[in-house]
């Protein structure tokens, strides 16, 4: 396929004839039916993607790869510190395991638009799941292995589902967690019950399987090996998965994923975006419970002819904050993938970079960085440390692939640090005021991208299209709300500066935290740190800053609060009224590395609040409640 050379034609040339452009990523992509055309307006609640075309995704990953040749080469190679080993998937291993369990699936009955959960670590057989089931054309709810009961209930109960597969354990760095009780208990919680469970015994500590309900996985695999099933032909625009995002109400919020938009996009990302050639190793370190595991562990890197690498670890303590680089050298990882959060961690542990020089990364390119606003401080450390490119892009579970970013594929566009870059193809993202208004280049507002959203992106809520429309659509009409505030500057580059519920009015001036915290970082000793905003009398609210600090600054820690005050007040001025600061040990993040910024804010003004179901580690909280007591400025708790 010829692409224009350069990002600005490649956009250009959306923007003049946005469905040619769409028609012509789908000749990427294999279809049973050819669409005739790439949008219908009237489908849907905003329009519909290739709505005549007839397609399978597990055809696309797997099928056609192996009938071109490329079945000896690895699609998947897994590597568990945790377990110290190591398995290579070709191509057309992967493929026949993927026959053998969609074939033991159907026998459980699962066929199209069937839902089934998984529930399961970073393991192969995780990703065989997924794909057997896209296979079957059945509906794959993946829930992050060793989610609480409650919240697993919860997801089973929504979505109905008929099938659950799940492994007897996962293996955290010193522990191990039992998966089976939690799985039990969510099964008895749910007014939903499923029919059958699949369960992966892991030699680490199996479980006991009960009678007539729960299978053993590599049973069935073994029972069913040979055997061929076919793919079942799905719509371009039949639900390929459903991913559960915590809502505000408590309520999770199923967002749906269509089968044929989601593998154009995601195919054109791949050497568009990121610049990666098929055959090459790519890898994203985050976890399939994520929408960056969907994407670009399981769908993108296999639709596109890519070894993807399935890593079950962490990026310090398995063993050490080497692990990363280790990985990139054996593996020979053109391209790796992750959240700052990862970076942060390592930099903590190692902050002058000296494990990165025991590897050889000479065939590694590129650091792409999101889930998060990744800071300049992280960003130049890791310039430093690697000698490559270090590109910030920004999106979200909803949109399922990059918003803004900058395509390594179309050539790099200069660096901005702080900003994510400009719009991908399918994007005409906007700044609006609160009243709908488009403001001016440089004026913080709501970011929206104006309908309809590109392929892949969501097309729906599962069984809740009117929350859909409330959530995203009713509060600036024509346009996606995305929650999130920033700007673009007069260059058409993105600066995203905080969820519209992190800015703060300060005595009537309206601020961004993710501003004040871009400036706390730059401090020296500052590795991590999050700015909320919190009661005040006087002013309404004012911002408290919370920081991490480097192991080997050898000061007080009252001596770097007051630095990184000064700091504040020197870079954004007075009208901060940035006073506050604490070193804590660590901050309270979910599991995929977001920093608990609202429930932070509800403990220290003393409000109600629930312990968050993604959180990584629940006794951060505690600590944050403490320093925050110390200070006197949260209550004490009953």
């Amino acid at each position: 396929m010829v692409m224009a050379s350069s990002y600005g034609e490649v956009y250009a040339g959306w923007q003049k004839n946005p469905e040619g452009f769409w028609m012509e990523q789908a000749e990427a992509i294999d279809w049973f039916t050819k669409p005739g055309r790439a949008f219908d307006g009237n489908q849907g609640v905003y329009g519909s993607w290739y709505p005549d075309g007839i397609t399978n995704t597990c055809h696309n990953c797997l099928d056609r790869h192996v009938a071109a040749g490329r079945g000896e080469q690895a699609a998947l190679i897994h590597d568990s510190p945790i377990t110290g080993t190591k398995r290579s998937i070709t191509y057309s291993e992967l493929l026949a395991e993927v026959e053998a369990f969609a074939g033991a699936m159907a026998d459980k009955g699962i066929g199209k638009g069937d839902r089934v959960v998984i529930y399961m670590p970073m393991v192969p057989e995780a990703i065989v799941a997924m794909l057997a089931c896209a296979r079957l054309g059945a509906i794959h709810s993946v829930v992050f292995g060793g989610f609480a009961a409650h919240e697993l209930a919860t997801r089973i109960e929504d979505s109905e589902a008929k099938l659950i597969v799940s492994a007897s354990c996962g293996i955290e760095p010193g522990r191990i967690v039992a998966y089976k009780p939690l799985l039990d208990a969510a099964i008895e919680q749910s007014r939903h019950k499923p029919e059958a469970t699949i369960v992966l015994q892991r030699e680490q500590q199996g479980c006991e399987l009960i009678e007539g309900r729960d299978f053993d996985y590599a049973e069935l695999l073994q029972a069913n090996a040979g055997r061929k099933t076919p793919c079942t032909p799905v719509k371009a625009t039949d639900p390929l998965y459903i991913l559960y995002t915590s809502g505000t109400t408590g309520q999770p919020k199923g967002v749906v994923r269509d089968n044929g938009g989601h593998m154009a996009a995601l195919y054109w990302s791949m050497h568009a975006i990121y610049g990666v050639k098929p055959g090459e190793a790519f890898w994203a370190a985050s976890d399939i419970g994520w929408v960056v595991g969907h994407s670009y562990i399981v769908y993108a890197p296999l639709l596109h002819g890519n070894t993807t690498i399935v890593f079950e670890g962490k990026p310090v303590g398995t063993p050490d904050a080497g692990t990363f680089w280790r990985v990139i050298s054996e593996h020979k990882v053109a391209v790796l993938f992750t959240a700052p959060t990862a970076f942060r961690a390592i930099r903590k542990e190692d902050p002058e970079g000296s494990l990165v020089g025991r590897y050889d990364l000479s065939g590694y390119r590129a650091l792409f960085l999101a889930g998060e606003r990744a800071d300049p401080d992280t960003i130049h450390w890791a310039e430093k440390m690697l000698e490559v490119p270090v590109i910030d892009h920004w999106w979200q579970t909803e949109t399922g692939w990059t918003i803004a970013g900058n395509p390594m594929g179309l050539g790099l566009k200069p660096v901005k640090y702080g900003s994510p870059a400009v719009a991908m193809p399918g994007y005409d993202v906007q700044v609006l005021d609160d009243a709908g208004h488009e403001v001016s280049a440089g004026t913080l507002g709501n970011i929206v991208v104006k309908l309809p959203l590109p392929p892949g992106c969501l097309p729906t809520l599962w069984n809740a299209e009117e929350r859909f429309r409330q959530a995203y659509l009713s509060e600036f009409p024509g346009y996606y709300k995305t929650a999130d505030a920033g700007f673009v500057d007069e260059d058409g580059y993105l600066f995203i500066m905080a969820r519209t519920d992190d800015i703060i009015n300060v005595a009537g001036h309206r601020l961004s935290t993710g501003g004040m915290e871009e400036v706390v970082s730059e401090h020296p000793d500052v590795v991590e740190c999050a700015v909320i905003g919190i009661a005040d009398p006087m002013k309404g609210q004012i911002p408290a800053g919370f920081i991490v600090i480097n192991n080997q600054h050898g000061r007080s820690d009252e001596e770097i609060e007051t630095e990184v005050v000064k700091l504040v007040r020197e870079q954004i001025g007075p009208v901060a009224a940035f006073k506050t600061v604490m070193v804590v040990k660590r901050l309270p993040k979910t599991r995929s590395g977001k920093i608990l910024r609202a429930t932070m804010q509800k403990i220290a003004d003393g409000e109600a609040w629930n312990m968050p179901a993604t959180i990584d580690d629940p006794g951060v909280l505690d600590e944050i409640h403490e320093v925050l007591t110390k200070r006197g400025i949260a209550r004490k708790s009953d």
